[in-house]
């Protein structure tokens, strides 16, 4: 899941070296925080947050068979 994010949000921003995912996982759920460049923070988010949106819905939908929920958290 980490590298469909990674590979979602490089090509969309300036300082793709700068991209980092990290993973935590807890009893009911797994949560992923993005972190990118402070410039590209808007860029990854987009106006209204229509960017962000479309980046959760495709890993949300891309999940795995496993219970736990998933969360996307943008930094």
């Amino acid at each position: 899941m980490k590298a469909l994010i990674e590979s979602i949000v490089k090509p969309l921003v300036d300082h793709p070296e700068d991209v980092h995912v990290r993973e935590k996982e807890e009893d009911t759920k797994v949560v992923y925080h993005l972190t990118v460049h402070q410039n590209d923070v808007g860029k990854v988010i987009g106006k209204n947050g229509r960017i962000a949106k479309a980046i959760r819905t495709v890993v949300y939908a891309a999940k795995s068979d496993s219970t736990k929920r998933i969360y996307l958290d943008i930094m």
